[in-house]
């Protein structure tokens, strides 16, 4: 076997692995569950949670003139919460714009009756048989006590069903993105009744979404010791249930969170499903709580509406102690060493002040851990182009007898003391290192409209200038598929003038195939 042809297939076919991964989705896999995450078509145990009602759509500022609200404040986010429904609805975060250039902070939850809604709910179901007035969305509670909610000053919500029950939310907020919901139920009735506590995330509507495989957005919860991703498409074609007795669950976005958490201990029912053009995540407790007559139950939740700040959610995942709340960040599969990664460019950062710096020096400081490897490349690739001229005069020598080409270039290479895979082996070694650096960058928030030097005002987008307009000089700003920037051209340049360093392939379409990889990357 031609030993040229192997090391070309080697490289051919970890260059298309991680093309595919980067741009396509795989079919999706059977996820092998527990017992106690056993799907069930069937559940006896604890009702259904409503399926959210069609109504009309209003825009957000009429929506949030239209019914009274406690309004919220903490050094991260802002907004109100519906007296309608005890919902939280209306959540903007005031250290992020929606763009680089502007002072629109981005808006995050929105009431459900606007255009695109996306509220949290908290309350009780009953069984059938009790035959009870519950409060629901459209339920208008009073507040008692406190009528602004801030960190260390909760606030508390009431209705009565005129029924001998009273309903109660105490609601509170710390300095961050959690809310901690505690809600009770008092009976001043005669009869016992017995109740399901339920928190449920709606959506209604699909976010727009770029289809990259190394980022998941949509549907994610843990369940037991299982991360579970689901995407808007799988829950589209099939609801999703699952059983478990702790975790958490919500919706993720690329930079943005919601997540509920069941109280710890108790067995619960979720569900992600889609119905009406709306997207619903949510859990109910299985096991019902017993509301005998003059007593009271209660029941607590933990809500996030967050930033995916890496030091938050993992301050949030280990002082609440919730099961891998931090894998909210996508790390992906290289996490043992996607997430230290982070740390290591995050501590250069805080040093530098500048994320592009930061990036420099880890890139730095990968290649000086693999130096001797890639010394040993370039030993290698020399004592290659050394051979060439024997190589081509072998292949003249035995063209029509590949067994005897084979023989005589394995003597070659033993007799000279040189192994023709040697080259590319170190860089297939460091491909996981850069791809994990790679996927670190792109899922963390903390580089988000980070600047770097000249004409770099954002490193989380892609380079804003084009040759095709000379760089900015020509008025004209080219299609997408034609911004190709300073850096890529750098970049191909810089492959271009490593590969001049290697032995030339003595096959002429080899030749021209590795000739083409520095424009093929450029263009990606």
């Amino acid at each position: 076997m031609d030993t040229k042809n192997v090391v070309m297939a080697i490289v051919l076919s970890t260059l298309v692995l991680i093309f595919w991964a980067t741009f396509f989705e795989p079919p999706i896999d059977e996820t092998k569950i527990s017992k106690e995450q056993s799907i069930e078509k069937k559940e006896k145990s604890s009702p259904s949670i409503e399926d959210p009602k069609l109504i009309k759509k209003v825009s957000r500022d009429e929506s949030l003139k239209n019914v009274d609200r406690i309004n919220l404040e903490n050094s991260n986010i802002k907004g109100s919460i519906s007296l309608e429904g005890g919902i939280i609805d209306d959540i903007t975060f005031k250290n992020y714009n929606e763009k680089l250039y502007g002072e629109k902070k981005v808006v995050f939850l929105n009431p459900k009756n606007s255009e695109k809604g996306y509220y949290i709910e908290t309350g009780w179901a009953s069984s059938a048989s009790d035959n009870l007035k519950l409060p629901l969305d459209t339920t208008i509670w009073k507040i008692k006590g406190n009528k602004i909610l801030k960190p260390n000053n909760p606030v508390t919500l009431e209705w009565d069903n005129n029924e001998g029950l009273i309903f109660s939310k105490k609601i509170e907020l710390d300095n961050r993105f959690l809310f901690k919901i505690t809600q009770s139920i008092k009976n001043n009735s005669n009869k016992s009744f017995q109740f399901f506590p339920y928190a449920q995330i709606t959506r209604n509507y699909k976010p727009e979404i770029t289809p990259i495989y190394i980022l998941h957005e949509g549907f994610i919860g843990v369940f037991g010791e299982e991360l579970q991703e689901k995407d808007y498409k799988d829950i589209d074609k099939e609801k999703y249930t699952v059983n478990a007795s702790k975790g958490w669950l919500g919706i993720t976005d690329k930079y943005w969170l919601t997540a509920i958490v069941p109280e710890g201990g108790k067995n619960f029912k979720s569900e992600f499903v889609s119905s009406n053009g709306k997207y619903r995540a949510n859990f109910i407790i299985k096991e019902s709580e017993i509301l005998n007559p003059n007593s009271s139950i209660s029941n607590q939740i933990n809500t996030f509406v967050a930033a995916k700040e890496v030091a938050i959610i993992d301050n949030y995942a280990e002082k609440l102690n919730i099961e891998k709340l931090d894998l909210a960040i996508d790390w992906g599969w290289f996490y043992f060493f996607t997430k230290p990664l982070f740390f290591v460019i995050d501590y250069f950062f805080r040093i530098t002040g500048n994320f592009g710096l930061a990036i420099v020096i880890i890139t730095a400081l990968v290649r000086l851990i693999f130096f001797p490897l890639a010394n040993y490349s370039f030993r290698s690739m020399a004592k290659m182009k050394v051979l060439q001229p024997e190589m081509v005069r072998l292949k003249e020598l035995h063209k029509d007898d590949k067994t005897k080409l084979q023989q005589e270039m394995m003597a070659l290479y033993k007799r000279e003391k040189v192994n023709p895979i040697s080259g590319c082996l170190p860089v297939l070694i460091q491909i996981p290192f850069f791809f994990a650096i790679y996927k670190m960058l792109y899922v963390t928030i903390e580089m988000r409209h980070q600047p770097f030097f000249g004409w770099i005002h954002d490193l989380s987008s892609r380079d804003p200038t084009s040759i095709f307009n000379l760089f900015g000089l020509i008025p004209w700003n080219p299609p997408t598929f034609l911004m190709i920037g300073a850096w890529p051209i750098l970049m191909g340049l810089s492959m271009y003038l490593q590969q001049k360093l290697n032995p030339t392939p003595p096959d002429p379409i080899q030749a021209k195939i590795f000739m083409f990889f520095p424009l093929f990357l450029t263009i990606i």
